[in-house]
């Protein structure tokens, strides 16, 4: 039985809405999507329904109308955003990401409130070229990953609400792991999400981070933005346990990957500058791996 059938999705035009959201998961999310392979068919389009809103709007940030001006840009996802939250207020959409992600949302209750800041974020990505406290930072964290992981844990299942303040956490270990990772790209277009207040401890200036070269004190900076992401994952750790048992080993593989990021960031000797700390496609098999063996015991 396919996916879709599973979910118990047998429209027409709904299949073709989580198919395509589906696709831009495979295409631009390749963690992502190999972790969703890992929950049970009749949850995997959902996930896929969420990730292709996330996906699309930040594509009109940086990625397809990248030829516009930042007015531009800003006039389009405003376009598309409040056409987005006028479908959630209705129930039903006729934009194909649109519709698979009001059908899931529909399904599973999810608060209109989280897709709301997430596209404030969004457009905070349009004018803020950096943050003074990390404070600040969170601000933009929140709508960008922490709502993420509490859209998705519906569609997981939990046993306890405690389950949503770990997918926060989560969420923004995520986020804030990526961000280390991408120093470099991030700086291409103008920005810097390493709080400055916190980069100015260690002695690291933007100026020094626009220089792109390594020093000790963008090492000492980046240990302590790591340690933190560190902190975080083994704060959510507990809330796994409250996931449905079908659900724990693809949110454990996702865990291990994503935060991951920091582990390969040490492996090229904090270069971020240089080259890109990228999960090896060997711990990324046994990772699955493992994970797939604990789900097949789970479902026996």
């Amino acid at each position: 039985m396919d996916e879709l059938t599973a979910a118990g999705i047998t429209e027409p035009g709904l299949r073709a809405s989580y198919a395509e959201c589906k696709r831009l998961n495979a295409l631009h999310g390749k963690t992502y999507f190999l972790a969703t392979l890992l929950l049970p068919k009749a949850k995997r389009p959902f996930v896929h329904a969420l990730y292709g809103f996330a996906r699309f709007a930040d594509e009109i940030v940086d990625d397809l109308a990248s030829q516009l001006s930042t007015e531009e840009k800003a006039q389009a996802l405003s376009n598309w955003g409040n056409n987005v939250l006028k479908d959630l207020r209705r129930g039903s959409s006729e934009d194909l990401v649109g519709g698979a992600l009001i059908d899931t949302v529909n399904r599973f209750a999810i608060p209109h409130e989280y897709f709301e800041a997430f596209l404030h974020s969004m457009t905070m990505d349009l004018t803020v070229q950096e943050y003074e406290t990390f404070d600040d930072l969170m601000e933009y964290v929140y709508g960008s990953a922490a709502v993420i992981g509490l859209e998705m844990a519906p569609i997981l299942g939990f046993s306890d609400v405690a389950a949503l303040d770990s997918a926060k956490k989560l969420g923004t270990a995520f986020q804030l792991a990526n961000f280390i990772r991408d120093v470099d790209e991030d700086l291409d277009r103008g920005r810097i999400y390493l709080p400055i207040q916190e980069l100015a401890l260690h002695g690291v200036t933007r100026e020094m981070l626009e220089a792109r070269v390594l020093t000790p004190q963008i090492i000492d900076a980046l240990k302590f933005q790591i340690a933190r992401v560190r902190k975080l994952q083994a704060q959510a750790a507990p809330g796994i346990a409250l996931l449905d048992a079908s659900s724990r080993p693809c949110i454990e593989a996702a865990s291990e990957l994503y935060c991951g990021i920091v582990d390969e960031v040490e492996k090229i000797g904090y270069d971020i500058f240089n080259r890109r700390a990228k999960t090896s496609t060997i711990r990324r098999l046994r990772v699955a791996g493992a994970a797939f063996l604990k789900r097949q015991f789970v479902s026996s």
